[in-house]
């Protein structure tokens, strides 16, 4: 699988405590964009980052960006 600028690549990391997200063009080898659990305006929101509730928020956070 390649990213494009047009279609980025999704990768998502998740450990127990925290969810992590990064949209990737791999044609230019640059990271778009990230978030994640362990940023203050999720930390605020949600105590802990590794449940169910924590992807919500972080999928909204970065499709807002």
């Amino acid at each position: 699988m390649v990213g494009t600028a047009e279609r980025p690549r999704l990768n998502v990391f998740r450990s127990h405590k925290h969810i992590a997200a990064q949209l990737i063009d791999d044609l230019s080898g640059k990271t778009l964009l990230s978030c994640s659990s362990m940023e203050e305006q999720l930390r605020k929101q949600i105590p802990y980052g590794g449940n169910i509730a924590a992807a919500k928020e972080l999928g909204k956070i970065l499709a807002k960006r």
